[in-house]
């Protein structure tokens, strides 16, 4: 499906950048981000990936209660096999089916089940992963400016379009 295509490209960008840069500079803290590091936000996002291809037709996923694993923000080595084992999942996964949500929305909120897919949910893991690039971004002009980042690295799709509609 395009839109498996579409997220293993982006996590394609993610690791090419990665391989650009060492622990220390991953593991550095960012003022500009809020005393977080370039590997927090990988690790971020890698989780709602990880927690995605966790889902099964009918059952429950919730991306609050994801676990939460130091070494992927800690080794970029790690991160970068997280990002193949996702990859490689979502080649292989070219089904649709549906699964319930639970999420909690509000700080003194009990969650709540919702209706999604496994297309509704990747889509949205796919706008995750641009917003926390684009923080990826940023955090690499302060630790590593001397990164090549990819054409449109943490941009959205719509907003590639629209720019290219003004030129």
């Amino acid at each position: 499906m395009a839109l498996n295509q579409t997220a293993i490209d982006l996590l394609g960008q993610l690791e090419r950048v990665l391989k650009q840069i060492e622990d220390d500079q991953y593991l550095s803290r960012v003022e500009l981000l809020g005393g977080s590091s370039v590997g927090q936000h990988v690790r971020h996002t890698l989780e709602f990936f990880i927690c995605l291809m966790s889902a099964t037709p009918h059952g429950v996923i919730s991306y609050d209660e994801r676990k939460r694993d130091k070494y992927i923000e800690e080794e970029v080595a790690v991160a970068i096999s997280f990002i193949s084992s996702i990859n490689s999942n979502l080649k292989k996964n070219k089904d649709n089916f549906s699964f319930d949500l639970k999420a909690s929305y509000g700080a003194d909120e009990e969650a709540i089940l919702m209706a999604t897919n496994f297309q509704r949910e990747l889509a949205y893991n796919i706008e995750h992963a641009i917003h926390h690039m684009a923080l990826i971004k940023v955090g690499l002009q302060v630790v590593s400016p001397s990164v090549q980042l990819p054409e449109h690295f943490g941009v959205a799709s719509s907003t590639v379009r629209y720019q290219q509609g003004q030129a």
